[in-house]
């Protein structure tokens, strides 16, 4: 799904043609990154694609930001990270999403402070990526079920 705009890949995860695709959430859909320099990194596509969190109602932002805190749970529950760094950006693609990098206490020296973008990157394979995925959608499960 690199190089595919949000939109996109909204629309393929609502096709089910999104293989980057770990759950969907009241808010969006969690998906694996597209570089998994950390393992564990995932995005939230906000479903409907806005532009900003601002251009969401109370009630859509609250539950954005919910599902944000929810899946970050479930990341760290299922890789054992010490915490999970979020970022809202969309300076690229104009598109609201958030980024979910789980981070360690043991990381190199060299990369702790550094952004995941400075990590040796590893690109998203479906097939060596998907059991991690699957455990992730699990956890997820687990804490939106009723």
């Amino acid at each position: 799904m690199q190089g595919l705009s949000i939109a996109e890949r909204v629309a393929a995860a609502r096709a089910g043609t999104n293989p980057n695709v770990i759950a969907q959430v009241p808010s969006g859909w969690v998906t694996a990154g597209s570089g998994q320099a950390l393992p564990g990194y995932c995005v939230l596509l906000s479903d409907p694609v806005v532009p900003t969190l601002n251009d969401l109602t109370t009630d859509q932002r609250a539950l954005f930001l919910a599902d944000l805190g929810l899946i970050g749970d479930a990341i760290l529950e299922v890789t054992g990270a010490d915490r999970v760094n979020y970022m809202i950006l969309a300076n690229l693609d104009r598109s609201l999403h958030a980024h979910l990098y789980p981070r360690r206490n043991d990381e190199p020296e060299d990369l702790v402070t550094a952004g995941p973008w400075a990590w040796p990157q590893l690109p998203f394979d479906p097939v060596r990526d998907r059991p991690l995925m699957d455990r992730i959608g699990d956890a997820i499960a687990r804490r939106t079920e009723p």
